[in-house]
């Protein structure tokens, strides 16, 4: 496939599977609340959203404060379980450092906060490796808002043509066509190949690698 100058990835599914840590952490909230019908599969469908928006969902609870609360009690409990909770994907690693020595830049856009995505990341890559890391703290409106993304390419110098976003929701695809942006479907969550191959892109793929 063409080579990019830029390849800005999402985070949770794409790069990572933090859906142990996710479904644990969601699992806690909920049933201390006593949503204790929610299955694994529904909390893994809104992998990608905010958290208020994947409470909001879960429970069908649209009050602002309460969400607030859910998402508070979230953090603290990810902060004990998320990272030890984290993998990386088997190729990861391999398509990052073939991008690298390519010479593109790569970073990461994510919902998930930015200290957290680096706390696992530091077990794995050098402190630099990455060109930018935006994370939920670091943007006023989240995906599919394309603040995140069109920051990155600002940052990195790099236009629009030159730059793929990758992930793997149509959370991520929503993204891409905000920011006039390349996007490649990553197979590895809870979203179908028919779902991400709805909306414009460069490929949707199984694994990583089709980068490479």
């Amino acid at each position: 496939m063409k080579h990019y100058n830029a390849y800005l990835f999402d985070f949770d599914y794409t790069l990572a599977d933090s859906s142990r840590g996710i479904v644990m952490c969601f699992r806690r909230v909920l049933e201390r609340h006593h949503y204790s019908q929610v299955t694994d599969n529904e909390i893994k469908r809104t992998i990608g959203k905010t958290l208020e928006n994947s409470f909001s969902i879960l429970t069908g609870v649209t009050d602002t404060d309460t969400l607030a609360a859910y998402k508070k009690e979230y953090v603290k409990e990810a902060d004990v379980y998320m990272t030890a909770n984290t993998f990386l994907f088997p190729e990861t690693a391999e398509v990052l450092n073939g991008l690298k020595k390519r010479g593109a830049k790569i970073g990461i856009i994510s919902t998930k906060f930015r200290y957290r995505i680096m706390e696992l990341l530091s077990k794995h890559f050098p402190t630099d490796f990455f060109d930018i890391i935006v994370g939920g703290e670091d943007v006023k409106t989240a995906k599919p808002s394309p603040e995140g993304l069109l920051f990155a390419m600002q940052r990195l110098g790099c236009s629009k043509e030159e730059t793929l976003y990758i992930g793997d929701s149509t959370v991520d695809a929503e993204t891409a066509q905000a920011g006039g942006t390349d996007f490649a479907g990553i197979l590895h969550g809870a979203t179908t190949r028919e779902e991400l191959e709805a909306y414009p892109h460069t490929v949707v793929a199984d694994s990583l690698r089709i980068l490479i």
